[in-house]
């Protein structure tokens, strides 16, 4: 599993024209890939460093402060693109393995106490994002 946490001032994320998710005050948006042995044991990682990683003013975490998170699926962190012009998505699970490992993330967050908001699996989205630094850091797990 894979994430890319940006911390923000604030995000959003539309499909079809309608925002169905958005942090308006600053937090992370975290941008969540998942490979096909991913499970549990990373869920579990990714969750946890997202609420505890030490990226927002202050040093401070997204727990110490209860900031907001937007949790977006991303398939294409798992993009190669070592060969050719066109990378291939091998190592991305198909969206039956991932989305219920993404959202299983979500869960372990809220179960954390904090206010999540999501993307929609499997959409074209939209995300905007003002990136506060900029600070961006990937995790893997």
């Amino acid at each position: 599993m894979r994430a890319v946490l940006q911390r923000v001032t604030r995000a959003s994320v539309v499909v079809d024209g309608e925002v169905v998710g958005a942090i308006d005050k600053p937090g992370i948006l975290a941008l969540v890939g998942v490979t096909h042995d991913d499970g549990p044991a990373q869920v579990e990682t990714i969750a946890r460093k997202i609420a505890d990683l030490r990226i927002l003013q202050d040093e401070q975490s997204v727990a110490d402060i209860g900031a907001p998170v937007l949790v977006v699926s991303q398939f294409t962190l798992y993009g190669d693109a070592r060969k050719g012009r066109r990378p291939t998505w091998n190592q991305a699970a198909p969206g039956p393995v991932a989305e219920p490992l993404v959202d299983a993330v979500v869960a372990a967050l809220r179960e954390r106490g904090l206010t999540v908001e999501t993307g929609r699996f499997g959409a074209d989205m939209q995300v905007e994002l003002v990136n506060d630094g900029p600070v961006t850091v990937l995790l893997e797990a």
